[in-house]
C-alpha cells in the first residue's frame, strides 16, 4: 500500500459513539464531571472503537523505532552514535526501561532498526528494516530523499499491521536515537511555526553546554530548508529515519481504529508530522506524558488534549506513553463496569 492510499483509509472517530459515551457519563454512578478528564479519554476511545462503551484495551503494544543522524557530526550530543545500536540490542534483550514499564503494565515491546549506523547481522530481537545507514546532515542537505522518508515510513506501518494483526488493541510510539533530539526540534518549530529558541533543549546530554550547538544547528537547518511546509517534504529534509516509521506507525494504527499513546519530544515530532500529513489522524492520538524537554507539549497544544501524566521525563523509549497506559485502561473500563445511578438508588 502506498503512503497517500493508506492516508486515503483513514476516518475520523466516530462522532455518535463518542456522544454516547458522553452522555452514558451523566447517567453513570458518580456526579457529572466527577471524574474529569478520564471523562474525556473514554469519550475519545468510544469514538475510536466506533461503540460505547468501548473495548478495554487488553493488548498494548509499543514499537521502538531506531535510527541515527547525520547532524550528530555537529557536535550536537555528549554520546556516540555506537549507543544507538547498542541500546537497541538492550531493548531487544530486555534490559531496557522501556522493556521494565511494559512488564509492569503488561505490554509488549517490538525494537526495530530503520537507519542506524551498525553494521553486520542485528542482535536478536530486532526487526532490521535499515533504509539506509543514518540520515543526512540536515544542516547541509535534505536529512532524507522523499523515497527514503516514504519507505521508512512504510516500515513502521508494516510493524504496526504486523502487532495489530497478531492481538494487539492499543498501539505506543518510543524511539531510541543518538542525537535525535535535533531534528525533533527542526520538525517541531517547521510545524507549528514556534521559534527554534522554545523547542530546543538538553536532550540527552548531560549538562546544557551543547545546547547551543543545537540550536545553531536547528536555525541552519530551518534556513537551508526554506519556507516549504509540505507535510512530507519537511518529514524528508528535517526528520529522521524513526520519526518517518513513527508516522508510518500512527496512520496504520489510525486505519485499523487502534489508540495510538504518543511518547515524549521525538515521538510526538513525529505525530505532528502524521498530523499534518492526514488532520483526520489527530483523534486517534493520546498525549502519554509531558516530556520535560522544551517542546514536549507541542503535540498536546496542537490536538488541544493535555497529556495525561507528567513525570519530568525525558528518556524516550516509548517510557511515558507506557506509563499512560493504565489509565487508557480505566478509561474504558469506567464506561464498561460502572453501574449507572438509577440502578444503585431506589426511585
Amino acid at each position: 500500500m502506498t503512503l497517500d492510499e493508506l492516508v486515503q483509509t483513514i476516518r475520523p472517530p466516530d462522532a455518535d459513539a463518542a456522544n454516547a459515551a458522553r452522555e452514558r457519563h451523566t447517567r453513570l454512578a458518580k456526579p457529572p464531571g466527577s471524574l474529569g478528564r478520564l471523562e474525556a479519554l473514554g469519550t475519545q476511545l468510544a469514538g475510536i472503537a466506533g461503540r460505547c462503551p468501548p473495548p478495554v484495551p487488553s493488548a498494548p503494544v509499543v514499537v521502538v523505532a531506531a535510527g541515527d543522524h547525520g547532524v550528530h557530526a555537529r557536535g550536537v550530543s555528549d554520546w556516540p552514535q555506537s549507543v544507538t545500536s547498542a541500546m537497541v540490542a538492550t531493548v531487544a534483550g530486555g534490559g531496557a526501561a522501556v522493556n521494565a514499564i511494559a512488564h509492569a503494565v503488561g505490554a509488549t515491546v517490538t525494537a526495530v532498526d530503520v537507519g542506524t549506523m551498525g553494521s553486520g547481522t542485528p542482535p536478536p530481537g530486532v526487526r532490521d528494516r535499515r533504509v539506509r545507514a543514518g540520515t543526512r546532515d540536515l544542516t547541509a542537505e535534505p536529512a532524507m530523499t522523499i523515497e527514503e522518508c516514504t519507505a521508512a515510513i512504510a516500515v513502521g506501518a508494516e510493524a504496526a499491521d504486523e502487532a495489530l494483526a497478531a492481538g494487539a488493541d492499543l498501539l505506543a510510539t518510543g524511539e531510541v536515537g543518538i542525537a535525535n533530539t535535533t531534528p525533533s526540534a527542526c520538525l517541531i518549530a517547521a510545524l507549528t511555526g514556534v521559534a527554534p529558541e522554545a523547542v530546543t533543549g538538553r536532550g540527552a546530554n548531560l549538562d546544557d553546554t551543547r545546547t547551543s550547538r543545537k540550536l545553531d544547528a536547528v536555525k541552519s537547518a530551518l534556513a537551508r530548508h526554506g519556507g516549504d511546509r509540505d507535510p512530507l517534504g519537511v518529514l524528508a529534509s528535517l526528520g529522521g529515519l524513526e520519526h518517518a516509521a513513527l508516522v508510518g506507525v500512527v496512520l496504520a494504527g489510525a486505519a485499523a481504529r487502534a489508540p495510538v499513546v504518543v511518547d515524549g519530544v521525538i515521538s510526538g515530532a513525529a505525530a505532528l508530522a502524521a498530523v499534518a500529513l492526514c488532520p483526520d489522524v489527530a483523534g486517534y492520538l493520546i498525549p502519554g506524558h509531558a516530556s520535560a524537554e522544551p517542546g514536549g507539549r507541542a503535540l498536546a497544544d496542537r490536538l488541544g488534549r493535555p497529556p495525561l501524566i507528567d513525570l519530568e521525563l525525558r528518556l524516550g523509549e516509548g517510557t511515558g506513553a507506557l506509563l499512560a497506559v493504565p489509565l487508557v485502561r480505566s478509561a474504558a473500563a469506567v464506561l464498561t463496569d460502572m453501574a449507572t445511578l438509577d440502578s444503585v438508588v431506589d426511585p
